[in-house]
């Protein structure tokens, strides 16, 4: 086990519910093996900024079941620079911080592969996004809540689109990845899917659409945000305009799907990545990913969860295209 010291831990890119709880996790674990932490406000940004608190236990009191992040988080423009990373490199060694744990998704662990390799630092990823898109862990944190708030809203959407025998076109969030759109359009009972992953989903829209014909019947479709064709409004336009007789509507959930309390699931997991990467530091890890495979913790290099790509479960698909069918 190496001698580590000082961890600073910083939230970076899109929240997602369960990053506090990762902070707690962090924070403890490290107080724990007598390690000091340093919070990092607005994530990179806040870095080259100099935004640096130390934390104790009773900074994390409280915030297990508290949605977004008690640490903020920006983009930061002058961290995509060397001369941005040097600053930041320079903050660390005023306050003698010798390993840094980033909490994010693929941009922000691009940062962190590049920041470690430039400055032989120390750096461990905990995997924090909605989206459940980076390669190598089977969850990240805030997938689960964001799937259970989309299906509550569905759920809600689905009374009155049956009561006036509409077509809510829905979309989730999703710009590259299709995981929140497929899961949650399953768990809905939608009666079509639209991700990213599969090309040509309009026609065959289409023609479930002229099949359903002029039935009274309301219909829940799920979009990602990233479908090819542009998302739920480009996508309800082209419906309208080949069957204008139906009465369509468009929901997008938006920011709604980041907020509020986390799951159970989103809890426990960031409880555990978050003791898993102190540990991972304890045991001279660096530059790697703590992720869940199998309901196990794995170590996976970060430019691996930055260069390949998270691929959608095809029996999962197969299992949309059974029951839409």
């Amino acid at each position: 086990m190496r001698e580590v010291k000082k961890i600073g831990v910083l939230t970076s890119g899109g929240d997602a519910p369960g990053m506090n709880a990762a902070i707690r996790a962090v924070t403890r674990a490290a107080l724990h093996h007598n390690i000091e932490v340093y919070g990092i406000m607005r994530g990179y940004e806040g870095l080259i900024n100099g935004e640096i608190k130390k934390m104790c236990s009773s900074d994390v009191s409280g915030i297990i079941q508290k949605g977004g992040t008690i640490l903020q988080t920006a983009r930061s423009v002058a961290f995509r620079t060397p001369e941005g990373r040097v600053q930041a490199r320079e903050n660390l060694k005023k306050h003698d911080i010798d390993s840094l744990i980033v909490i994010g998704g693929d941009g922000s662990f691009a940062g962190a592969s590049i920041f470690s390799r430039e400055h032989n630092f120390p750096v461990i990823g905990i995997p924090g996004t909605i989206d459940n898109d980076l390669y190598g862990t089977e969850y990240t944190i805030g997938y689960d809540t964001a799937l259970n708030t989309v299906v509550e809203a569905v759920d809600k959407i689905k009374d009155t689109a049956s009561s006036h025998n509409r077509i809510f076109f829905v979309e989730v969030m999703g710009r590259e990845a299709g995981f929140l759109a497929l899961m949650s359009g399953i768990a809905c009972g939608a009666e079509a899917i639209l991700i990213p992953e599969v090309p040509g989903q309009i026609d065959k829209l289409m023609n479930y659409l002229s099949l359903r014909g002029q039935q009274k019947k309301s219909s829940i479709i799920l979009v990602a945000e990233g479908e090819d064709e542009g998302g739920a409004i480009a996508v309800s336009k082209k419906v309208q305009d080949a069957f204008p007789q139906f009465d369509i509507r468009v929901t997008i959930l938006g920011h709604i799907q980041r907020g509020g309390s986390p799951t159970t699931h989103d809890r426990v997991t960031a409880s555990r990545l978050g003791v898993a990467a102190v540990e991972a530091l304890l045991d001279d890890q660096t530059s790697i990913m703590v992720g869940i495979d199998n309901d196990q913790i794995v170590h996976v290099p970060l430019s691996k969860t930055i260069k390949l790509h998270k691929t959608v479960d095809p029996q999962l698909l197969e299992v949309a295209e059974i029951l839409i069918g």
